[in-house]
């Protein structure tokens, strides 16, 4: 079973034995501003994931495997009680901009805000109180996964989304500036890194009854020992679902926003602003060019289509003039297409210019790159425009559609072969 927290719904799916996907549930949630910060109640992470769950036994499925994902990054602080010091701040918090500023200088390694270890820094410049109790820092997916196992691990995917990484450990030398900065000694606060296919615990009495209100009556068998994979984030799980592990591939997500996550052959030689420096979930150096706008450029054009449309009292389906106007974008002929052309283009304008810095920079070779979202959803235009703009073949995956939850589900049935295989040789094997 995988179960994935994302920022407006929480996924579960099960797997069988061929890997596929034979029930699932969701719940939806939002965040909502607690003390000035984005943020869930941990409350509404219990309901959440007993809805999610509550769905998936309609018929009686035992269960021996189950995952944990979730929205990488933020801040989840505990004191030596395990009670929790502060409300939940999520990667969406932009209230970071002076801790990992100073933090990107005194490492000289990129620390963006959304960072757990940015978040921290800035508590403490804040002088907020609470600081002085921290006995463990989480992010959501280790928090989740701590519950149900009573384990403080982490994969190390999302450990690369809380502070620096080196060799499958927090990075040493940044652990030291930072000790020596903030007095704060990370490893003694943050969770154990583990990597793809390691054991990270069974499933506890307590973790069942969190799980589920009472497993029985959901239908659902779970086997003893009920074993874990490593907690892991997003990027992780999203990078697993389009089987883009290797050295020189990668995938890129192109919807209202836009990130390409590249499986790099070696680290790279210097600090780039626009680039974050993240891990697969068995250990790759990854880097990541994200920006904030991709579809959102291209929306505004296609309502003033469809506004000039009604003026004639003609009704367009918004589908068919997204179909219909990508497509003309191909034609090359014509000032309709051109201009259709342009609003493609600009729409990965941006990470066309992140990718650059990667290959002209760092000479990155990038062989190909998985496309999933809906910037590809029309037609072939979105790829064919974006392999232009980037000199990157893209191909459309399709697994990423099943999502996260999926990918996670994947990682814990690779735990029962890794022994034997390489991640990416359990994926190439599907």
């Amino acid at each position: 079973m995988g179960i994935e927290f994302g920022s407006t719904r929480i996924k579960a799916v099960i797997i069988d034995s061929q890997r596929k996907v034979i029930n699932n549930g969701s719940h939806h949630w939002e965040s909502r501003i607690i003390d000035g910060h984005y943020s869930y109640p941990l409350a509404d992470v219990k309901t959440g994931l007993r809805d999610a769950v509550s769905g998936l036994g309609a018929e009686t499925i035992s269960i021996r495997n189950i995952g944990i994902s979730a929205m990488m990054h933020g801040y989840l602080v505990f004191d030596k009680e395990d009670q929790q010091l502060a409300a939940f701040r999520t990667w969406k918090d932009t209230t970071t901009t002076e801790a990992a500023d100073k933090l990107t200088r005194l490492f000289d390694f990129n620390i963006p805000e959304r960072w757990s270890v940015a978040h921290l820094f800035q508590a403490i410049l804040n002088g907020e109180s609470h600081v002085q109790n921290i006995a463990f820092i989480t992010t959501l997916a280790g928090y989740v996964h701590w519950q149900l196992t009573g384990e403080k691990v982490i994969g190390i995917g999302d450990a690369s989304g809380m502070f620096p990484v080196k060799d499958n450990e927090w990075h040493p030398e940044y652990v030291e500036k930072f000790r020596e900065l903030t007095g704060i000694d990370w490893p003694s606060i943050a969770p154990k890194i583990l990597v793809a296919g390691e054991d990270a615990g069974t499933l506890t009495e307590a973790g069942k009854t969190y799980l589920f209100e009472d497993a029985r009556k959901e239908g659902v068998l779970l086997c003893d020992p009920c074993t874990f994979c490593p907690p892991e984030g997003d990027a992780g799980t999203g990078m697993v679902s389009c089987k883009a592990i290797a050295p020189n591939t990668g995938n890129v997500s192109a919807g209202t926003s836009i990130f390409a996550m590249i499986v790099l052959e070696k680290p790279l030689s210097r600090l780039y602003r626009e680039v974050d420096m993240v891990t697969t979930p068995d250990g790759r150096d990854v880097a990541m060019v994200h920006y904030n706008e991709c579809t959102s450029k291209i929306d505004p054009w296609m309502d003033r289509f469809e506004e000039a449309f009604s003026l004639f009292g003609f009704r367009v389906e918004k589908y068919e003039l997204y179909d219909k106007l990508y497509e003309v974008a191909l034609k090359h002929e014509g000032k309709l297409a051109a201009f259709m052309h342009e609003v493609l283009e600009s729409a990965v304008a941006d990470l066309a210019g992140g990718l650059r810095i990667l290959k002209e920079e760092e000479k990155v070779r990038i062989d190909k790159l998985a496309g999933h979202g809906g910037f590809f959803k029309s037609g072939e235009a979105g790829r064919v425009v974006m392999s232009e703009m980037t000199g990157i073949p893209i191909e459309i995956s399709e697994t990423a559609a099943e999502g996260g939850a999926w990918g996670i589900a994947l990682l814990a049935d690779y735990v029962n072969v890794a022994d034997q295989m390489t991640l990416n040789e359990y994926l190439e094997d599907m």
